[in-house]
């Protein structure tokens, strides 16, 4: 039987890491500088801790969440976003009763059952970071300009800063009704999905991607007209600080995201890719009730997820440097130890070494060479290992370089 990977799963091969390990340096060291720590956590967990976080009746949930039951009967979920899951790990561990704001991030794997496209997989890769304890709008701020500057650092320019509010549950009970309200009026046009979330959760209808719906609830009541005056001020401040640092937004008054858990400032960065469709490549925003709705003290928190699978196909070529290799190539007097003690020296010293272990004839060395795409070549014969020198070709343009190495 010739097996094959599920769908919506993929191979990352050797030819492409590097661009992985590219995305995922350049988000360590911009999240240290805002003084953020590395977090992981199980890659499943107890199935209620979505349905409590990310809503019961929400599309992950009902839809998309994979599911299964363990040889004790325990029902389980492989993690279908992030954030519950670090939530978790902050109480379970008493996170909250050192020094606030704590924050975190987190390179994960995340699993929904949805329709496959381009950068979008049932198995997918993700970027998160979660600040915890402080309701103030400047943690907001200071979280989507962390954004801004990652995606800056792998090339991604022009990227759009989609900004919105979507209040505290006090101020959304009144926008609830009259969405509810404005749903009626059109139910016999709306899906099925549509029709259920007007009873349980209306929100939940703005974010439906039926192309009929969308088009529907382009003139649903826009829910900043329903803010609490505390709501206001806080998404007010939010945008002069953003415009203060010259971050550009547009607000985008009918974006609620697709958890449950999301209170006041809610934010998308898009991007058109290459195939000339619109991709989100970073969204989040405020939970403020989360983290003491599955058990810890009441605990604001903001919190990102950033698509690596998409902004993978989003970074120029150029930005991409790998380290060059060498290719020791050995004339028939040399001897082995004598080829694997110089590449030692080499390596030791920083540089990316190939030699000839499959005891390859010369001329066949330098075909294996082109194969592997060496950037380099040192030819070693009995007179550069007398004088522990050699000349340094530049495989890319023949050029042999005026300084040899020394070994």
């Amino acid at each position: 039987m010739n097996y094959q990977k599920p769908k919506g799963t993929r191979d990352i091969l050797p030819n492409e890491i590097s661009i992985w390990q590219f995305m995922e340096k350049q988000g360590r060291l911009i999240a240290s500088s805002y003084n953020y720590q590395e977090i992981r956590t199980p890659t499943f967990e107890d199935c209620s801790l979505y349905t409590r976080s990310v809503g019961d009746t929400s599309d992950i949930v009902t839809k998309e969440m994979y599911e299964f039951t363990d040889k004790a009967d325990r029902k389980l979920a492989l993690r279908p976003e992030g954030t519950a899951g670090v939530v978790r790990a902050v109480v379970e561990n008493g996170m909250l009763n050192n020094a606030l704001p704590l924050k975190l991030f987190y390179f994960s794997n995340c699993f929904r059952y949805e329709n496959t496209q381009k950068g979008r997989y049932r198995e997918f890769s993700q970027f998160g970071l979660e600040c915890f304890g402080t309701p103030e709008p400047i943690i907001d701020a200071e979280l989507i300009i962390l954004i801004n500057k990652y995606l800056k650092s792998l090339g991604i320019t022009n990227s759009n800063l989609l900004l919105n509010s979507i209040g505290c549950p006090e101020c959304r009970k009144e926008y609830n009704s009259a969405l509810r309200e404005f749903a009626k009026k059109h139910e016999q046009d709306l899906c099925n999905d549509c029709k259920r979330r007007m009873v349980e959760n209306p929100l939940r209808m703005l974010d439906c991607k039926q192309e009929k719906c969308k088009e529907i609830f382009k003139n649903a009541p826009n829910i900043l007209d329903y803010l609490c005056d505390d709501c206001k001020t806080h998404f007010y401040t939010v945008q002069q600080l953003l415009k203060k640092e010259g971050v550009k937004f547009a607000i985008a008054p009918h974006l609620v995201r697709g958890l449950d858990y999301y209170t006041k400032t809610v934010f998308e960065f898009e991007h058109e890719g290459f195939d000339g469709k619109t991709l989100t490549i970073a969204a989040g925003g405020r939970y403020d009730n989360l983290v003491a709705e599955i058990g810890g003290k009441s605990c604001c928190a903001i919190g990102v997820g950033i698509g690596l699978d998409r902004l993978k196909t989003l970074i120029p070529s150029n930005m991409i440097n790998s380290e060059p290799l060498y290719y020791i190539a050995n004339t028939d007097e040399v001897q082995l130890d004598d080829i694997i003690s110089i590449a030692e020296k080499l390596r030791n010293s920083g540089l990316r070494v190939e030699i000839n272990l499959a005891n390859r004839s010369f001329k066949a060395q330098m075909k294996y060479a082109n194969n592997i795409n060496a950037d380099f070549l040192i030819v070693l014969g009995s007179n550069e290992i007398k004088t522990r020198s050699a000349s340094i070709k530049n495989l890319k343009t023949g050029e042999i370089l005026e300084q040899k190495i020394n070994f």
